[in-house]
């Protein structure tokens, strides 16, 4: 045991294991996860952006291995933001498996024990004792962490292959109304106009809203306020202090461009060189360091042009979209509508929480499909989306375009989400699904790509 580990930090560490064994397990709102939450031999590692529930999803996975058998006493849990546990280091971290096997004797059938640990980044060199339960055969190690320390490309590099990441992201269509406390229609109830107008009501308010959890019963003022401080906390920490940027007027121009002009093509190049037609000296290459580091934590969302080959997908401007259609307005200084600017947004992190990989085309006559997204069954569809696509002009012009793509991509299905079921186009296309993106977020995906859910 090395000095650092002082009486009082052996008791605080004590006590927070006993309470973790012994407390009642606070679940919040339930979460919808799709995919796997678990690997053999592998870390479960909950990444996301800041405020989106994964301190709260990591109860709910310890609840759902107890509701799967496992002992309140096998599911110890260590939250490291505790001040009483500062000045911890890794070497002291056996003194865990020692209290707890001081606290827990062993069952007579043995049986697996799941570490949580909360904020594990505060413990420099966790990972080795990490690898090290892992390692025994007999844990299972379920992590979060504040995007600073665990971000998407760097936790797989922590770990050397030994994490398993399940994202999460603020609350879906579907988890704020559980959230807001109500029941989520059946199938088929929203043929009934009664039940269609609440639930395109309540659409409508999630879009402006956004789905930050905190976020939700905030009044307008109070949430902006909210949101804000959501994305500077997480550009001064997960960008700035943790790669040591100094050109904050870059990171700046670069974050509100982003944010406010969702959906919207992004150049490299053309940033560039607006930034220096104002005077600010950037290079090329921060441009793109910046750029990585915002989608790292999970501020910025980018979608790549799908192409042959990957030099021509490289010189195409990629599409940007805020982590969250909530920051729209707060960032869009343009005084636009901007419901369509938000479904678009709200359609790609439905995506990317379904686990698909995303990708939008230009067709050769210059049109352009908002997505193409293969799920992990390898099924692909393109989806066009618009919020209004009653006019005859414009349901010609989307339409138009998926099947143009259509011709070029014959094995993807083709779908028109719309933000009511009056803005669907007036008349039925061949080959076209057109359903209000809605509807489209609240059913269950087919076949074996089934959701984990916590209430089975």
């Amino acid at each position: 045991m090395t000095e650092s580990l002082t009486p009082a930090l052996k008791q605080a560490l004590s006590n927070d294991l006993l309470e973790s064994l012994t407390g009642p397990i606070a679940t919040g709102t339930l979460r919808t996860l799709h995919g796997s939450t678990a690997f053999p031999g592998k870390a479960t590692v909950v990444i996301g952006m800041r405020r989106a529930g994964k301190t709260t999803l990591l109860h709910q996975l310890r609840q759902e291995r107890m509701i799967r058998g496992q002992r309140r006493n096998q599911l110890p849990y260590i939250n490291f933001e505790d001040e009483r546990l500062l000045g911890l280091q890794a070497a002291d971290l056996g003194f865990l498996l020692e209290e707890y096997g001081r606290q827990v004797p062993p069952p007579l059938d043995g049986g697996r024990v799941t570490w949580s640990f909360d904020e594990i980044q505060a413990i420099p060199g966790w990972e080795k004792f990490v690898r090290r339960l892992l390692d025994s055969g007999s844990a299972e190690v379920l992590i979060t962490g504040s995007s600073a320390a665990l971000l998407s490309r760097e936790i797989g590099t922590s770990l050397r292959g030994r994490a398993w990441t399940v994202p999460l992201f603020p609350f879906s269509f579907p988890e704020s109304l559980t959230h807001a406390g109500k029941t989520l229609p059946e199938p088929g109830q929203l043929a009934l106009s009664k039940v269609r107008a609440q639930v395109e009501h309540d659409f409508r308010t999630w879009l402006e809203v956004g789905g930050f959890p905190e976020a939700q019963r905030a009044p307008s003022a109070t949430r902006g306020q909210l949101l804000q401080d959501y994305v500077d906390v997480a550009m001064l920490r997960d960008v700035v202090e943790r790669h040591g940027v100094t050109n904050l007027a870059g990171l700046r121009w670069l974050l509100r461009l982003l944010l406010g002009n969702a959906g919207g093509l992004f150049s490299v190049e053309k940033f560039h060189a607006a930034l220096k037609s104002q005077g600010i000296a950037i290079g090329r290459d921060t441009v793109h360091e910046l750029l990585g580091y915002l989608e790292d934590c999970f501020l910025v969302r980018t979608v790549w042009m799908e192409a042959n080959s990957e030099r021509q997908r490289m010189v195409n401007p990629r599409k940007a979209y805020p982590a969250d259609q909530g920051l729209i307005p707060w960032f869009d200084r343009s005084g636009r509508a901007n419901l369509g600017h938000a479904l678009e947004t709200a359609v790609l992190i439905e995506l990317e929480r379904r686990r698909c990989q995303v990708t939008y085309v230009r067709t050769a006559s210059g049109g352009e499909v908002d997505f193409l997204a293969s799920n992990p069954a390898g099924e692909r569809v393109l989806i066009q989306v618009c919020a209004d696509a009653s006019a005859k002009e414009t349901a010609a012009r989307e339409l138009r375009a998926l099947e143009e793509a259509g011709r070029t991509y014959p094995d993807a299905g083709r779908l028109l989400l719309t933000l009511t079921r009056d803005g669907s186009p007036s008349s039925e296309t061949p080959g076209v699904t057109v359903r209000p993106a809605y509807d489209w977020m609240l059913e269950q995906p087919a076949g074996e790509y089934q959701p984990f859910r916590l209430d089975g």
